[in-house]
């Protein structure tokens, strides 16, 4: 599969991610959901031991860290073409 299919992979789902959550940046519940974590606690356990495969931030006057959609779109590609390579 070529980097143009990874490309086009990644824009769907930021499109899927979009559309479910009505917004570019995701929360820890959504990215628990997303990305297939046991619970809140073990996303912000894997954040805290820099082993989250996301790039988190923080906002001005906001609690817990976010992630933007389209970092865990490409995340999510890349990993759906791991496996093929």
């Amino acid at each position: 599969m070529s980097e143009s299919e990874k490309q086009e992979l990644a824009k769907q789902l930021e499109a899927d991610l979009l559309k479910l959550y009505d917004s570019p940046i995701l929360n820890l519940q959504q990215l628990q959901r997303a990305l297939n974590f046991r619970s809140i606690a073990a996303v912000k356990q894997a954040i805290v031991r820099d082993s989250f495969p996301v790039a988190t931030f923080l906002m001005p006057n906001r609690r817990n860290r976010f992630a933007l959609a389209k970092d865990v779109a490409v995340f999510l590609a890349e990993q759906a073409f791991k496996k093929e390579e």
